[in-house]
Protein backbone atom coordinates (compact mmCIF):
# COMPACT_ATOMS: atom_id res chain seq x y z
CA UNK A 1 0.00 0.00 0.00
CA UNK A 2 1.28 3.32 -1.17
CA UNK A 3 1.30 6.11 1.35
CA UNK A 4 -1.84 7.67 1.26
CA UNK A 5 -3.84 4.46 1.44
CA UNK A 6 -4.69 3.59 -2.36
CA UNK A 7 -4.25 1.64 -5.21
CA UNK A 8 -1.46 2.37 -7.61
CA UNK A 9 -3.51 2.80 -10.77
CA UNK A 10 -5.79 5.94 -8.98
CA UNK A 11 -3.09 7.51 -7.37
CA UNK A 12 -2.07 11.18 -8.13
CA UNK A 13 0.62 13.05 -7.35
CA UNK A 14 -0.26 16.81 -6.98
CA UNK A 15 2.96 18.38 -7.95
CA UNK A 16 2.84 22.36 -6.57
CA UNK A 17 4.45 25.31 -8.01
CA UNK A 18 5.43 27.73 -5.06
CA UNK A 19 5.94 31.43 -6.13
CA UNK A 20 2.81 32.53 -7.27
CA UNK A 21 0.47 29.72 -6.72
CA UNK A 22 1.21 28.65 -2.73
CA UNK A 23 2.65 32.24 -1.85
CA UNK A 24 3.95 35.68 -2.82
CA UNK A 25 6.51 37.81 -1.26
CA UNK A 26 5.10 40.79 -0.10
CA UNK A 27 7.26 42.89 -2.05
CA UNK A 28 7.03 42.27 -5.99
CA UNK A 29 10.85 41.44 -7.05
CA UNK A 30 12.10 41.07 -3.97
CA UNK A 31 13.76 38.21 -4.42
CA UNK A 32 16.32 41.08 -6.63
CA UNK A 33 17.42 41.72 -2.88
CA UNK A 34 18.87 38.87 -2.14
CA UNK A 35 19.47 37.38 -5.35
CA UNK A 36 22.04 40.83 -7.09
CA UNK A 37 24.30 40.56 -3.73
CA UNK A 38 24.98 36.99 -4.34
CA UNK A 39 25.75 37.20 -7.70
CA UNK A 40 27.50 40.23 -7.51
CA UNK A 41 29.67 38.18 -4.16
CA UNK A 42 30.36 35.31 -6.62
CA UNK A 43 30.91 36.82 -10.38
CA UNK A 44 31.68 40.66 -9.77
CA UNK A 45 28.41 41.44 -11.40
CA UNK A 46 24.58 40.74 -11.10
CA UNK A 47 24.14 41.36 -15.17
CA UNK A 48 20.46 42.13 -15.99
CA UNK A 49 19.25 40.16 -13.21
CA UNK A 50 17.49 44.03 -12.34
CA UNK A 51 15.66 44.13 -15.74
CA UNK A 52 14.45 40.45 -15.90
CA UNK A 53 10.89 39.32 -15.97
CA UNK A 54 11.85 35.90 -14.35
CA UNK A 55 7.93 34.39 -14.13
CA UNK A 56 8.03 30.64 -14.03
CA UNK A 57 11.81 30.16 -14.58
CA UNK A 58 14.01 28.02 -12.66
CA UNK A 59 17.01 29.63 -10.65
CA UNK A 60 19.51 28.20 -12.07
CA UNK A 61 17.97 29.85 -15.85
CA UNK A 62 17.69 32.87 -14.02
CA UNK A 63 21.46 33.15 -12.90
CA UNK A 64 22.28 31.78 -16.44
CA UNK A 65 20.60 34.25 -18.41
CA UNK A 66 21.27 37.35 -16.15
CA UNK A 67 25.16 36.72 -16.29
CA UNK A 68 25.41 35.49 -20.35
CA UNK A 69 26.00 39.38 -21.21
CA UNK A 70 28.69 39.25 -19.12
CA UNK A 71 30.89 36.61 -20.59
CA UNK A 72 29.95 33.72 -18.09
CA UNK A 73 28.79 30.15 -19.52
CA UNK A 74 26.13 28.33 -17.74
CA UNK A 75 28.98 25.69 -16.70
CA UNK A 76 30.87 28.44 -14.87
CA UNK A 77 27.29 29.62 -12.90
CA UNK A 78 26.36 25.47 -12.56
CA UNK A 79 29.34 24.92 -10.89
CA UNK A 80 29.27 28.11 -8.08
CA UNK A 81 26.08 27.29 -7.90
CA UNK A 82 26.45 26.58 -4.19
CA UNK A 83 27.98 29.53 -3.26
CA UNK A 84 25.45 31.26 -5.02
CA UNK A 85 22.98 29.67 -3.05
CA UNK A 86 24.49 29.80 0.54
CA UNK A 87 24.97 33.57 0.11
CA UNK A 88 21.16 34.46 -1.49
CA UNK A 89 19.66 32.21 1.37
CA UNK A 90 21.86 33.84 3.94
CA UNK A 91 20.14 37.21 2.53
CA UNK A 92 16.65 35.81 2.42
CA UNK A 93 16.69 34.81 6.07
CA UNK A 94 17.85 38.49 7.22
CA UNK A 95 15.41 40.11 5.22
CA UNK A 96 12.89 37.65 6.92
CA UNK A 97 14.36 38.51 9.98
CA UNK A 98 13.99 42.09 9.59
CA UNK A 99 9.89 41.70 8.89
CA UNK A 100 7.02 39.58 7.12
CA UNK A 101 8.46 38.73 3.95
CA UNK A 102 6.55 35.90 2.29
CA UNK A 103 2.94 35.35 2.85
CA UNK A 104 0.30 32.37 1.74
CA UNK A 105 -1.99 32.69 -0.51
CA UNK A 106 -5.62 32.53 0.42
CA UNK A 107 -6.78 29.44 -0.02
CA UNK A 108 -3.32 27.32 -0.08
CA UNK A 109 -3.18 25.83 3.43
CA UNK A 110 -6.93 24.90 2.92
CA UNK A 111 -6.30 23.57 -0.59
CA UNK A 112 -3.44 21.37 1.16
CA UNK A 113 -5.07 19.77 3.83
CA UNK A 114 -8.24 18.62 1.51
CA UNK A 115 -5.75 16.78 -0.20
CA UNK A 116 -4.48 15.09 2.50
CA UNK A 117 -7.76 14.28 3.65
CA UNK A 118 -7.97 12.79 0.21
CA UNK A 119 -6.61 9.19 0.25
CA UNK A 120 -6.52 9.52 -3.81
CA UNK A 121 -3.39 12.31 -3.34
CA UNK A 122 -0.13 13.05 -2.49
CA UNK A 123 1.36 16.69 -2.56
CA UNK A 124 4.58 17.24 -3.81
CA UNK A 125 6.66 20.28 -5.67
CA UNK A 126 7.84 21.40 -8.75
CA UNK A 127 9.36 24.69 -8.50
CA UNK A 128 12.13 26.85 -9.75
CA UNK A 129 13.50 27.41 -6.62
CA UNK A 130 16.90 25.73 -5.64
CA UNK A 131 15.72 23.11 -2.66
CA UNK A 132 16.96 25.20 0.52
CA UNK A 133 15.23 28.16 -0.78
CA UNK A 134 11.72 26.34 -1.52
CA UNK A 135 11.88 25.25 2.17
CA UNK A 136 12.45 27.75 4.18
CA UNK A 137 9.82 29.60 2.12
CA UNK A 138 7.71 27.23 2.89
CA UNK A 139 8.88 27.18 6.40
CA UNK A 140 8.31 31.10 6.81
CA UNK A 141 4.23 30.96 5.46
CA UNK A 142 4.25 27.58 7.80
CA UNK A 143 3.75 25.26 4.58
CA UNK A 144 6.72 23.26 4.90
CA UNK A 145 5.14 20.04 6.75
CA UNK A 146 2.74 19.15 3.97
CA UNK A 147 5.49 18.44 1.59
CA UNK A 148 7.23 15.04 2.84
CA UNK A 149 7.75 14.11 -0.76
CA UNK A 150 10.93 14.18 -2.91
CA UNK A 151 10.07 16.35 -5.76
CA UNK A 152 11.83 18.57 -7.85
CA UNK A 153 13.89 21.67 -7.57
CA UNK A 154 15.69 24.82 -9.61
CA UNK A 155 18.98 23.48 -9.38
CA UNK A 156 18.30 20.31 -11.85
CA UNK A 157 17.97 22.61 -15.01
CA UNK A 158 17.91 25.59 -17.00
CA UNK A 159 14.90 24.44 -18.43
CA UNK A 160 11.76 23.48 -16.32
CA UNK A 161 10.64 21.22 -18.62
CA UNK A 162 12.41 18.59 -17.25
CA UNK A 163 11.65 18.59 -13.91
CA UNK A 164 8.68 16.66 -13.95
CA UNK A 165 10.61 13.38 -15.02
CA UNK A 166 12.93 14.47 -12.09
CA UNK A 167 9.90 14.29 -10.10
CA UNK A 168 8.59 10.94 -11.39
CA UNK A 169 11.68 9.15 -11.20
CA UNK A 170 12.13 10.17 -7.66
CA UNK A 171 8.53 10.05 -6.08
CA UNK A 172 8.35 6.43 -7.57
CA UNK A 173 11.75 5.36 -6.23
CA UNK A 174 10.07 6.62 -2.70
CA UNK A 175 6.69 4.75 -3.44
CA UNK A 176 8.20 1.59 -4.54
CA UNK A 177 6.31 2.05 -7.51
CA UNK A 178 6.41 3.35 -11.11
CA UNK A 179 4.06 6.04 -11.23
CA UNK A 180 2.87 7.12 -15.34
CA UNK A 181 3.12 10.60 -16.08
CA UNK A 182 -0.79 11.16 -16.30
CA UNK A 183 -0.89 10.38 -12.53
CA UNK A 184 1.20 13.62 -12.01
CA UNK A 185 -1.10 17.00 -12.19
CA UNK A 186 1.10 19.76 -12.54
CA UNK A 187 -0.41 23.31 -10.37
CA UNK A 188 1.16 26.60 -11.42
CA UNK A 189 0.50 30.56 -12.07
CA UNK A 190 2.62 30.53 -15.55
CA UNK A 191 2.68 29.43 -19.09
CA UNK A 192 6.12 27.47 -18.22
CA UNK A 193 4.06 25.71 -15.53
CA UNK A 194 1.71 24.14 -18.05
CA UNK A 195 4.60 23.70 -20.61
CA UNK A 196 6.43 21.48 -18.70
CA UNK A 197 3.65 19.29 -17.44
CA UNK A 198 2.36 19.19 -21.49
CA UNK A 199 6.39 18.32 -22.59
CA UNK A 200 6.22 14.92 -19.84
CA UNK A 201 2.85 14.22 -20.30
CA UNK A 202 1.07 15.29 -16.99
CA UNK A 203 -2.02 17.05 -16.24
CA UNK A 204 -1.87 20.56 -15.81
CA UNK A 205 -4.33 22.92 -13.48
CA UNK A 206 -3.41 26.67 -14.15
CA UNK A 207 -3.84 29.35 -11.55
CA UNK A 208 -4.22 32.72 -11.89
CA UNK A 209 -2.55 34.03 -8.55
CA UNK A 210 0.62 34.81 -9.94
CA UNK A 211 1.60 38.45 -10.85
CA UNK A 212 2.08 38.43 -14.30
CA UNK A 213 -0.30 35.77 -16.14
CA UNK A 214 -4.39 36.36 -16.64
CA UNK A 215 -6.77 33.61 -16.80
CA UNK A 216 -7.26 34.34 -20.90
CA UNK A 217 -2.74 34.32 -20.53
CA UNK A 218 -3.13 30.61 -19.51
CA UNK A 219 -5.65 29.66 -21.63
CA UNK A 220 -3.91 29.95 -24.10
CA UNK A 221 -1.76 27.45 -23.21
CA UNK A 222 -3.83 24.71 -23.08
CA UNK A 223 -4.08 24.01 -19.59
CA UNK A 224 -6.16 21.28 -18.72
CA UNK A 225 -8.23 23.16 -16.44
CA UNK A 226 -7.81 27.69 -14.97
CA UNK A 227 -8.93 28.27 -11.77
CA UNK A 228 -8.99 31.66 -10.56
CA UNK A 229 -7.01 31.10 -7.31
CA UNK A 230 -7.09 28.23 -4.04
CA UNK A 231 -10.24 30.02 -2.15
CA UNK A 232 -12.50 27.34 -3.35
CA UNK A 233 -11.39 24.24 -2.11
CA UNK A 234 -14.30 21.95 -3.77
CA UNK A 235 -13.84 23.31 -6.70
CA UNK A 236 -10.35 22.50 -6.72
CA UNK A 237 -10.84 19.02 -5.87
CA UNK A 238 -13.42 19.11 -8.48
CA UNK A 239 -11.09 19.90 -10.88
CA UNK A 240 -8.72 16.83 -10.28
CA UNK A 241 -10.95 14.33 -9.88
CA UNK A 242 -12.18 15.47 -13.48
CA UNK A 243 -8.33 15.02 -14.42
Amino acid sequence: MVEGGTGAAGLRVVLWDIDGTLLHSRRHGAFKEYMAPALVRVFGTAGRLDEMVVSGMTDLQIFTEALHGEGFTAEQVRERLPELIELFLGGMRRMADEGELFQALPGARESLEALEREPRYLNSLLTGNVEPAARLKLRLVGLEDFFRLPGAFGELSHDRRDLPAVARERISRHLGRDLNPEQLVVIGDTPNDIACARHFGARAVAVATGRSHTPADLLRHSPDAVLPDLADTELLLRTLAAL
